[in-house]
């Protein structure tokens, strides 16, 4: 495989460990495996008593049945395991379309979403979202850019990296479309849960139609991406044993600690995510205040879901060297718009963690600072 180089992970590698402020970041506030394990009385105990050995390729029964209830239609033997996010797609990708086949990937979004289907040969058509219209897709665009070699659609909600939400009415109607031309869905919902009106919260993909894939993890809503711990669910029985297949190549199963600790924090989900919602909102109006202070810097649209936002740069010539500049001179690490390939004038912003409100000072200090030189 000649795939091109990931460029969101090529742009952390010199600041993720050494940036004092990692405001680009994705994931929610994460926990110590002692919060984890104080969770319940007996957990620590049954912890250290855990057996180091091979787990199941399909992910512990316990696991599996924790994971099917966070769906409608999906049974435990619906869900399969892998080692985090990214091999779960990469999976999907390599199971479930071949060289010459045709797949449509919402735009912008996360490189291997598309990257992946690209090196395989297949002809991958970004659905690009509309920023004037709160980053919305456009159904009928993709009506007529489906062709009959089309074996895949690939949506992001909540998204990365705008924070937008399709409403229920455009996805029930993206499924019927799918469904009745026979084109698989593959909904990456690794956000799912973080929805800031929990009334927004839309049907899980693979609750919708039998043709369709939903992704899932502990690193983002969780805030546990240390585990390495994500999913697929889906009801189409052929291609799920495509997938169990494939992951035969890849890591084969999953590490014990990370399941029996994952297990346990979705059995607390509710607790976990009220309390990761709680610092986001916090963290929202923190943000609502700095983009009003900064107005004539940059254009804020609120996000309604997840943990990021893009806001653009008005008057910068280039994102990029801005967020280098930041994270050189004050420590503040946000990741611009070339990791998205969507030119170079936005800036994804992370607002999950607790610090962000120091992370924010030291911000419009550098903002201040450039208003001086």
């Amino acid at each position: 495989m000649d795939i091109a180089p990931f460029k969101l992970e090529r742009f952390f590698v010199p600041y993720e460990f050494s940036a004092r402020y990692l405001l680009g970041s994705s994931d929610c506030e994460t926990l110590a495996i002692r919060d984890l394990l104080a969770y319940e009385p007996d957990a620590a105990e049954q912890f250290l008593d855990l057996r180091l050995g091979y787990t199941e390729s399909q992910g512990a029964p316990d696991l599996r049945a924790e994971i099917a209830g966070l769906y409608e239609t999906i049974a435990p033997e619906q869900v399969l395991v892998f080692a985090g996010a990214g091999e779960a797609i990469f999976t999907f990708m390599n199971a479930a379309l071949r060289a010459g086949d045709h797949g449509i990937v919402h735009a912008p979004g996360y490189q291997s979403l598309y990257e992946v289907a690209r090196a395989n040969g297949c002809d991958v058509s970004l659905w690009m979202a509309r920023e004037d219209d709160g980053w919305s897709l456009d159904l009928d665009w993709l009506r007529d850019n489906l062709r009959p070699n089309t074996r895949a659609v690939v949506v992001n909600f909540p998204h990365n990296p705008t924070g937008a939400l399709m409403d229920a009415a455009t996805q029930r109607a993206l499924a019927d479309l799918l469904a009745e031309r026979g084109v698989l869905l593959f909904s990456d919902e690794v956000y799912r849960g973080l929805e800031h009106d929990p009334a927004d919260q839309l049907p899980a993909a693979c609750d919708l139609f039998e043709g369709a894939v939903s992704l899932g993890v502990m690193s983002k809503t969780y805030g546990l991406a240390g585990l390495r711990i994500g999913w697929l669910a889906t009801r189409d029985r052929g291609l799920f044993e495509r997938l169990v297949a494939f992951k035969d190549y890849t890591t084969i199963c999953n590490s014990a600690p990370s399941e029996f600790l994952s297990t346990l924090a979705l059995r607390h989900r509710e607790t976990i995510v009220a309390r990761n919602l709680g610092i986001i909102r916090r963290n929202l109006d923190a943000l609502d205040a700095f983009f009003a202070a900064h107005a004539e810097v940059f254009d804020w649209q609120r996000p309604r879901a997840g943990s990021t936002a893009f806001p653009r740069l008005w008057g910068e010539a280039s994102a990029e060297a801005f967020c280098i500049d930041l994270v050189e001179r004050q420590g503040v690490m946000l990741l611009p718009s070339t990791c998205f390939f969507y030119g170079d004038r936005h800036f994804r912003l992370g607002y999950g963690r607790a610090n962000l409100p120091e992370a924010l000072a030291q911000f419009d200090a550098y903002l201040q600072s450039r208003m001086l030189l």
